[in-house]
């Protein structure tokens, strides 16, 4: 059988064959974007956080605290008031009627102070905070108040009416009732609601100034307020029984209730 010979020059000429190239693909070019001309910026930056701050403090914050200082003026002169009136009316009871019957304006604190006659005892507290309403809340709509923001915010003294014994005993069950909101403003002038029986002003407060003579009125108008309204009694079967609890507290006597205190919200 022959033998086939593959010869060496065969072979070497098939390995040195230079391998196929391979093939570069170029990326195509991407034309430039036209150049376009810089506009101006309308859109406002956002004030800064600090300057927004800082205008707040000054308007609101400082108001507030100017209202502050007008209320606690007015609470001072309340209380003055009080007491002069309450040695007036003392003078007048034991020389016309008994001697035993005391009128008192009771000091508690800067922010307190009460006045005790007869039975009854007229609480009056000044809060610490300024507030302000619903768009619709009285004094509001009037051009005064609208002519200045700060006028939408008041300090504020509250008038309440309990009975001198629950205070003596500490009944701490006892009801109070509010008589009066006396609402305080930066200009120093007031708007009054209340009960029926309090001399209410006009809703326009720029005519409603805050004097000696017009917070005497609001004492005086409380305090017939209060002494027209005798307690009455509870019906029967509401205290046929009480708690231990109620006896250690001293609760155990008839608790009457006051009637007649209406409130309005119709102001003349």
């Amino acid at each position: 059988m022959a033998k086939t010979v593959t010869s060496a020059s065969s072979a070497d000429s098939s390995a040195a064959q230079p391998a196929p190239r391979k093939k570069t693909v170029r990326p195509k070019k991407i034309p430039a974007a036209p150049l376009v001309e810089p506009t101006e910026v309308t859109e406002a930056l956002p004030p800064d956080r600090l300057d927004l701050i800082a205008q707040g403090l000054r308007e609101k914050s400082s108001a507030k605290q100017a209202i502050f200082r007008a209320t606690q003026a007015a609470f001072t002169l309340l209380r003055q008031t009080s007491q002069q009136l309450c040695l007036e009316l003392t003078q007048k009871v034991t020389t016309d009627a008994d001697a035993s019957v005391k009128i008192e304006c009771l000091p508690v604190n800067e922010m307190e102070f009460h006045i005790r006659f007869s039975g009854d005892l007229l609480v009056f507290v000044m809060h610490s905070n300024i507030v302000t309403f619903p768009d619709d809340f009285g004094p509001l709509n009037t051009p005064y108040v609208e002519a200045d923001f700060r006028r939408r915010f008041f300090g504020h003294i509250m008038a309440y009416n309990f009975m001198a014994d629950s205070i003596r005993y500490q009944r701490m069950n006892d009801p109070g009732y509010l008589l009066g909101r006396l609402l305080i403003n930066i200009d120093s002038h007031y708007f009054l609601e209340g009960v029926k029986q309090l001399e209410l002003p006009d809703p326009d407060m720029s005519r409603s100034t805050v004097t000696a003579e017009s917070l005497r009125l609001f004492v005086e108008s409380a305090m017939i307020a209060a002494v027209n309204n005798d307690l009455i009694a509870p019906p029967l079967p509401e205290i046929q029984k009480i708690s231990v609890k109620q006896k250690l507290e001293n609760q155990q006597v008839s608790r009457g209730s006051k009637v007649g205190f209406n409130f309005t919200n119709k102001q003349r």
